[in-house]
């Protein structure tokens, strides 16, 4: 099983939350030295009913945002089904090695343009090929079953 904290490596003035996934995710994305001006507001001491609105709010946001992702993955994988049809009726090998590394060296220069954490993005990646492949094999049928 692969265990998502440890692709998280930033830190936490919070010591709180020292050690904690949360910590760890919330410092590792982009690891800015401060936050973004947007985040300003967010700062402070206890939670008022204007705090909860907003958490509220980013949450909404927050959904929205994965439901776009969810989408773009469905996307992608309904292409790469696509592609292993194209494979399977033009006699194309399923596994092609260095294509696989051109889609994990854009994940690489994504990751180092957006200051974000290039071996979390590296192992989303891994994981979205392992699944681009077994779909491949299904649909050129040259998976061995189980």
């Amino acid at each position: 099983m692969t265990h998502p904290e440890r692709f998280f490596t930033g830190t936490t003035d919070n010591a709180e939350l020292q050690g904690s996934r949360v910590a760890r995710a919330s410092s590792s994305l982009a690891s800015p030295a401060a936050p973004p001006p947007d985040c300003a507001r967010f700062q402070g001491g206890a939670a008022s009913g204007s705090a909860l609105d907003i958490l509220e709010d980013l949450r909404r946001e927050l959904d929205q945002i994965d439901r776009a992702l969810l989408e773009s993955l469905r996307q992608r994988l309904d292409c790469c089904m696509r592609i292993g049809a194209h494979k399977k009726i033009h006699d194309i090998p399923m596994m092609q090695p260095q294509r696989i590394g051109v889609v994990q060296q854009r994940a690489a220069d994504f990751a180092a343009a957006n200051r974000l954490n290039p071996s979390f993005l590296h192992a989303l990646y891994a994981l979205i090929i392992e699944e681009t492949c077994r779909l491949e094999d299904e649909v050129i049928g040259t998976r061995v079953p189980l």
